[in-house]
């Protein structure tokens, strides 16, 4: 989880460089904005895609807990019966 944040951290730095630069560059405004517009969309994707990276592996970890829930309690139930 510590590196996700790093990245995390990382990305929304590149994309306020990014939005920082454009706004200093020497052009139109309808040009920046439209460049912004599609920086803010990228963003939105990649944000989307690392949430949905994060939830398949808590659902991996979520399972693997369960397993050795299931495991642990089949293995107190077999102590038991002997």
């Amino acid at each position: 989880m510590n590196s996700v944040k790093v990245w995390t951290a990382f990305s929304v730095g590149v994309v306020a460089g990014a939005c920082v630069a454009l706004l200093y560059a020497p052009q139109s405004g309808e040009r920046t904005r439209r460049q912004i517009r599609r920086n803010v969309e990228d963003a939105g994707d990649y944000l989307r895609e690392t949430a949905e990276e994060v939830q398949e592996r808590a659902q991996e970890y979520v399972k693997r807990g369960r397993d050795v829930v299931d495991d642990l309690v089949e293995s107190a139930r077999k102590t038991v019966k002997a």
